[in-house]
């Protein structure tokens, strides 16, 4: 007779009931908006580089937890490379602890491995050192993405490209 630990069981359980996490990204057809937009369903957890002729490609990602969605229409203001972190008031007031700056490369930095601002620079598309948090409703209001992913999507966007956050 096999004997489980009640730490085992209690993970088994939380991994059961967990959402599965999004799978990775692919290409598939999308209409709807001009190629070169950023799409983000946060309901579906995915994000849209819309590539033109009904396709896109489709990735998985983090965004906000109840209470901190938000919509809208906005575009990319900065594309960053292992950015440096600085909490924003709004997460400061809940984690007082932070340090001031969380150095780019740090495998305790939210931001992974490049970020891309949006307008008013208080959200931000970016990589993530924690990528079991990918495919959930995780964040202050940011679109995280795996690493490989916000690299991918970095390369292909520049200053400008319109992003629309949709519920």
């Amino acid at each position: 007779m096999r004997i489980v630990s009640l730490g085992t069981l209690a993970f088994l359980c939380f991994a059961w009931l967990a959402p599965a996490p999004a799978s990775a990204r692919q290409i598939v057809r999308f209409n709807g908006y001009s190629a070169g937009t950023i799409v983000v369903k946060t309901n579906q957890r995915r994000l849209y580089y819309v590539l033109g002729n009904g396709k896109a490609i489709r990735y998985p990602v983090g965004v906000g937890r109840a209470g901190m969605r938000w919509a809208g229409t906005t575009f990319i203001d900065g594309k960053y490379i292992k950015p440096g972190w600085s909490a924003p008031a709004s997460i400061r007031k809940d984690y007082s602890r932070l340090p001031a700056v969380v150095p780019g490369g740090s495998s305790r930095n939210p931001m992974g491995a490049a970020a891309l601002t949006l307008a008013g620079d208080e959200y931000a598309i970016h990589g993530t050192n924690n990528p079991g948090s990918v495919g959930r409703f995780v964040s202050h209001g940011c679109i995280r993405m795996y690493n490989s992913d916000i690299m991918d999507l970095y390369r292909r966007v520049g200053f400008g490209t319109r992003v629309v956050v949709l519920h």
